[in-house]
């Protein structure tokens, strides 16, 4: 049984997210806060397992509070916030101060019942993180050792889920600034990836931004998949582009890794380097698969080193990975495969 303590100001909120997590027989709600303080003093008393956050509260706002948290008391984190732009730039920087996993608040971007849906399975993924590796100070990343030659056509192709945007913030700093041309497909919400590829342009040497569909896959240029979207790779002559679609959830997923892995097996073989970071489930598996057997090298974080380790997992037991890395070890290897005949 999950313990769940729900954090919001909203009344309204707090009844319909307690209404809707208790359908699950793997989970309970022990309590509701309207703010941080009494959160604070319920922590103390029942010991929840998880927490959903609102980040916009009065009194104390969710982000000091996470930090607070995160210092003294860290438990697995679940953020329930608004779609407006302040919100969702709240969203990433509460997950950067340590949160797990981000969810629109009902009435917005989901209904009540496909919001209940997504939160309980978040919920369940946040109780099986490993806290030590999400926390800001768990991840450092030996810097690269060289930067990438000018001549290669190779690009990279990036899958993760809980835990993940950690990961990706702790790898992608490394890449040089003519790095090879990247897409990463990491589970969040529509509305909250842009806000999340923003943080990452502040903190990268190469640039980072939302894809749109057409955008080539260049040198340089890191796209983050839109949340809501699938994103798949194109060839066209010698260069790749990005296709942003609608379609249906694939392995309840939409963008799905195994939507863009299986894209990057079809259009680029061996010129593309897979990598399935941290993450509950297996999307990504599947198509890691059909990109190891086109050619492609492949790569899966280690288990040490996972905060969920659930999609790497399934990759590796599919035989789909020709490596598996530590976090720190990734970068390096990614550029050296990207130099590569």
């Amino acid at each position: 049984m999950i313990r769940v303590l729900i954090v919001d100001d909203s009344a309204v909120v707090r009844q319909t997210l307690e209404r809707e997590l208790s359908k699950d027989p793997l989970i309970t709600v022990v309590g509701t806060a309207p703010d941080p303080y009494v959160a604070r003093e319920l922590i103390v008393q029942l010991k929840p397992d998880v927490l959903t956050l609102d980040i916009e509260m009065p009194r104390m706002d969710g982000i000091t509070f996470l930090r607070k948290l995160m210092q003294h008391h860290p438990i697995p984190v679940v953020i329930v916030s608004s779609l407006a732009k302040r919100g969702s730039e709240l969203a990433v920087e509460a997950m950067q101060a340590g949160a797990v996993e981000v969810l629109c608040k009902p009435g917005e971007a989901y209904s009540v019942g496909d919001m209940s849906i997504e939160l309980r399975q978040k919920i369940k993924a946040a109780a099986r993180i490993r806290m030590d590796l999400v926390r800001p100070s768990a991840l450092t990343v030996a810097p690269t050792t060289r930067a990438l030659a000018a001549t290669t056509n190779k690009i990279v192709l990036i899958g993760a889920s809980t835990g993940g945007t950690s990961a990706v913030e702790a790898i992608l700093p490394h890449w040089p600034s003519n790095g090879p041309g990247t897409v990463i497909v990491q589970h969040m919400p529509a509305g909250f990836t842009k806000a999340f590829a923003e943080r990452l342009n502040a903190i990268c040497g190469v640039s980072v931004r939302e894809a749109e569909d057409g955008d080539s896959v260049a040198p340089g240029l890191v796209l983050i998949a839109p949340g809501n979207k699938h994103t798949v790779i194109k060839r066209s002559g010698a260069r790749y582009l990005v296709e942003v679609k609608d379609g249906p959830l694939v392995g309840h997923h939409r963008p799905s890794v195994d939507v863009l892995f299986r894209s990057g097996a079809e259009y680029a073989g061996k010129n593309a380097v897979g990598v399935i970071l941290t993450g509950m489930g297996s999307d990504g598996a599947k198509g890691l698969l059909q990109m190891k057997q086109a050619g492609c090298v492949t790569i899966a974080q280690n288990e040490a080193t996972c905060a969920v380790y659930g999609m790497p997992k399934s990759a590796v037991e599919m035989g789909a990975v020709s490596s598996i890395l530590a976090l720190q070890e990734i970068p390096n290897i990614v550029m050296r495969a990207a130099q590569s005949e």
